[in-house]
């Protein structure tokens, strides 16, 4: 087992006593940091820097280098298995990622396969290979996915959407398809990063982005069923340890408890959500990551150090709190107030871990 030099986040995510609350950025390598913009137009495109092992590196290093993070997380993106799948992943500028070939159709949904983690996706298990050797133990390395349900909003809305008139569109009229969707990915999901964790990940999150546009039947039916299946087949163990998994539904405040009963190690709670409440409701079950807006990152140093304050007052004293913000980071904060945030958690803190 590889000693850690800093592992206060695995701790944190199995309700292990800390110094300090560990802190990381979701988004952390990413447009705010000018050396990230330096090495985008090197690569020439956002696929080719996520395709290429070595410049997915640099990037996932280059926040570590400047802020004393608690956690690196590999730099790629939830749309990597619909590429893999052969849908034609491309970035319009100004509009997130489209398809060429959206899925619409039972035909549609017959022709995709599971992809070989090893095969259509060695480029992301290359990445997880190279950080992992290059962090030297520095800090522990998270490995993520999305969702099903939220990688099935992509596929066959063709891309982003305001209204996801196609995809809801199937699961009211075909559930059927749906469901046949969903467990293609499933299991791909599951495959993708129990992958990653062979190749170093050391824990795991799945971002289940548009989890809380569904109403709570269809997110229990559609979305966290097979979060549920996937948990159920990960890797938990690695090195000689736990392998902590982390679900994370934006929007999603009113089913913690259920996600809780997923068998995850921790949940993820966006900024529409008290931390205390979160905490009353799934009791000592899971831990909590989370939560702070990430808009804040827009005010005065002063002004993030007061809501620091307030977030780590919400969750009180004890571990069980892996601090973050309630989605991605901006890309026009200055990476000078990310500094003073990160600063602020862990000398903010201490007390509440006494």
């Amino acid at each position: 087992m590889e000693a850690l030099e800093n592992d206060r986040f695995l701790r944190a995510l199995l309700r292990e006593p800390v110094d300090v609350t560990p802190v990381w950025m979701m988004r952390q390598a990413g447009r705010y940091l000018p050396e990230y913009r330096a090495t985008r137009a090197r690569a020439g495109s956002f696929m080719d820097l996520c395709k290429s092992p070595e410049l997915a590196c640099e990037v996932t290093l280059q926040p570590l280098e400047r802020f004393p993070l608690d956690a690196a997380i590999l730099f790629s993106d939830i749309l990597t298995i619909p590429d893999a799948m052969g849908l034609g992943l491309y970035f319009a500028e100004g509009e997130g990622p489209r398809f060429e070939h959206p899925v619409r159709s039972a035909a549609d949904i017959d022709r995709l396969g599971v992809p070989d983690p090893e095969q259509e996706l060695k480029y992301v298990m290359d990445a997880v290979r190279t950080i992992r050797h290059e962090l030297h133990g520095r800090v522990p390395l998270i490995g993520f996915s999305g969702s099903p349900w939220t990688l099935s909003t992509y596929m066959v809305e063709g891309g982003s959407s305001k209204e996801y008139s196609n995809v809801k569109g199937m699961l009211f009229e075909r559930p059927d398809l749906m469901h046949k969707l969903l467990d293609t990915l499933a299991r791909s999901v599951t495959g993708y990063l129990n992958a990653q964790i062979a190749a170093g990940a050391q824990a795991v999150m799945i971002f289940d982005t548009w989890g809380g546009i569904l109403t709570p039947r269809d997110y229990r039916e559609f979305s966290l069923r097979y979060m549920e299946q996937i948990v159920a087949g990960l890797t938990r163990e690695a090195d000689g340890r736990r392998v902590p998994v982390v679900l994370f539904t934006k929007g999603g405040g009113g089913w913690l408890e259920a996600m809780a009963d997923t068998g995850c190690d921790a949940l993820g709670v966006d900024w529409t959500l008290d931390l205390a409440d979160a905490r009353r409701r799934v009791g000592d079950r899971v831990a909590l990551q989370g939560n702070m807006d990430p808009t804040v990152l827009y005010a005065s140093p002063e002004r993030i150090r007061q809501e620091v304050v307030t977030i780590l007052e919400s969750y009180g004293k004890g571990s069980g709190h892996v601090f973050n913000l309630g989605h991605g980071i901006h890309q026009h904060v200055d990476p000078e107030h990310a500094a003073a945030f990160i600063e602020a958690v862990h000398e903010l803190s201490a007390p509440w871990h006494q």
